[in-house]
């Protein structure tokens, strides 16, 4: 509920609906790397993006490290027979990337090859998944093994005082940034490996098998989802028509991605209501609306509601969260299909089958 005392002291429009967003979003809970009773972003100043990128760079790859060492641990393997990585992040722009100093508290070695994705925004998850599967792919085919580290960290939470101040000075209430409202800090990693490189013990660790996926932008939609870089920090673009733009975009989308999973894994009679899903919890008007379009059950969406209530919204390491969360909650439907979407308006799917204990 919010504060009725504080709330009626606001009186600019703007600030008053960024915190009547805040605490409606159906959000309980966040994630945060930062200190919010003292933290620099409750200086009177607002933060630089310098201040922020040094925040980042201290704390963004301590958490990423260790959301790579759990991965590794599930893995089972060396983390010396990493042969890539594949990262990607939104809010850091200093060189050498954050995957440098990731890959270094690691210790891995120095000629595994690094793979920085940037500009993807929250379907990075998705992104990275596919560009790695492309990479193990092309390794097989040289007969090469591939065992990619692939991981995603977005601190956004840092962030909020340069969305407070934006919204002070915000003129047009319709298409101000909403950001603040959603946002939270995350980090996720996983290890895709192709057949040369699994042996029969690491083979066993293994939660899922990546089958198929699939991305398309919207055309003429590039206005309605994006984010420009100012002295204090990332201002977003996104308007009302995304729920919608992501409603129409799923469909063919999945229509694709399944048709082709089917045909693969020979499960010709494989219905949507076999399936579990990953959502990017990008907002519940989004959640809602692809459930919608898909007309999936309250329980398929089950794992994407939870992370969203508990976590919110961390930009690309989401729907590696909601996926995670999804395996843990027990032993599910065989076949899960993964989804995120980012600015452009950008659309990612992944059809992944579980490896079953025998």
């Amino acid at each position: 509920m919010i504060h009725t005392e504080f709330y009626s002291k606001l009186t600019h429009v703007s600030l008053k609906k960024l915190f009547r967003l805040t605490y409606s979003s159906g959000i309980e809970t966040r994630a945060s790397t930062l200190n919010l009773d003292s933290g620099f972003c409750c200086n009177p100043e607002v933060p630089s993006i310098s201040d922020i990128d040094h925040h980042f760079r201290k704390h963004g790859v301590h958490l990423t490290t260790q959301a790579c060492r759990k991965a590794l641990r599930e893995w089972g393997g060396d983390f010396e027979d990493i042969t890539h990585t594949v990262a990607v992040n939104g809010g850091v722009q200093t060189f050498p990337g954050y995957d440098f100093g990731v890959a270094r508290q690691l210790g891995l070695r120095h000629d595994t090859e690094q793979i920085l994705l940037q500009g993807v925004g929250c379907a990075g998850s998705m992104s990275i998944m596919r560009v790695a599967a492309q990479i193990a792919l092309a390794a097989e085919a040289l007969g090469k093994p591939a065992r990619i580290l692939c991981f995603s960290c977005e601190l956004n939470v840092p962030y909020s005082r340069h969305f407070y101040s934006e919204a002070e000075k915000a003129t047009d209430e319709e298409n101000m940034d909403i950001a603040g409202s959603i946002f939270s800090d995350g980090a996720a990693a996983f290890v895709l490996c192709n057949k040369y490189g699994l042996d029969d013990d690491v083979e066993e660790q293994a939660k899922f098998q990546l089958i198929d996926w699939e991305r398309m932008t919207s055309p003429g939609t590039v206005q309605n989802m994006g984010a420009s870089i100012k002295p204090t920090g990332y201002t977003s673009r996104i308007t009302k028509q995304v729920p919608e733009l992501t409603r129409q975009s799923v469909p063919p989308l999945f229509k694709r991605c399944f048709n082709r999973y089917r045909e693969k894994t020979g499960k010709h009679d494989l219905d949507i209501g076999d399936l579990d899903f990953a959502v990017h919890a990008g907002g519940m008007a989004i959640i809602e609306n692809v459930q919608e379009a898909l007309n999936l059950t309250e329980e398929q969406t089950k794992a994407t509601r939870q992370i969203y209530r508990t976590r919110g919204n961390s930009g690309s390491p989401t729907v590696l969260c909601v996926l995670d969360h999804l395996r843990r909650m027990g032993p599910g439907k065989d076949d899960v299909v993964a989804m995120a979407f980012g600015p452009g308006l950008a659309s990612e799917m992944v059809v992944l089958r579980r490896v079953r204990s025998h």
